[in-house]
């Protein structure tokens, strides 16, 4: 399949009426990965809802859909600082169905165009994450620089009850340091 290179796509704030049909497009993004690794998602959708509206609601929050050839691909959900400019990615997807066609790394470039400002991006993703990780530092030159484990615990993260997927307390952190 000959992909195109310059795939422009558009990054639509998230209106309050998409939200709903917004986090389930994400949860059906994220839970693939579950279910092709796991082989199940056997307590609800991931991310849960509580993740999802807590994300939508941190401060300098900005969630945005991603469009290509006016069909809505995936989403984004960012926490900028204005002061500090050390900003995090705290949800992307892209609908599998859209995979392997150039669109997640178009619609980050289109995130680094919206906020130059910039200095550092973050993000994480589960260990067994393996596309994602890919995408990250080989794609989107990120670099890992930490790893949360059961022996090295993420001090932001907050073990539920209901969280139940063999080490789903193992996560990588990335950053990207932007140009200045």
């Amino acid at each position: 399949m000959i992909m195109e290179q310059n795939k422009k796509v558009v990054l639509l704030p998230l209106k309050e009426e998409d939200m709903p049909e917004f986090s389930q497009r994400m949860q059906e993004a994220f839970s693939a990965a579950v279910i092709e690794t796991f082989g199940s998602l056997d307590d609800g959708p991931i991310p849960s809802d509580e993740d999802i509206q807590q994300s939508l609601k941190a401060s300098g929050a900005e969630a945005y859909q991603i469009i290509y050839e006016e069909q809505q691909v995936g989403g984004a959900v960012v926490v900028i600082n204005p002061e500090s400019q050390h900003n995090s990615l705290d949800f992307f997807f892209i609908s599998p169905k859209q995979h392997s066609h150039g669109l997640g790394l178009a619609a980050w470039k289109a995130i680094e165009e919206k906020y130059p400002q910039t200095h550092v991006w973050e993000t994480v993703t589960p260990y067994f994450e393996k596309r994602n990780i890919n995408f990250y530092v080989n794609k989107c030159g990120f670099h890992i620089v930490e790893f949360f484990n059961e022996h090295h615990l993420d001090p932001h993260y907050m073990k539920d009850e209901d969280d139940s997927l063999p080490g789903e307390e193992a996560f990588f952190r990335f950053e990207k340091l932007m140009k200045k």
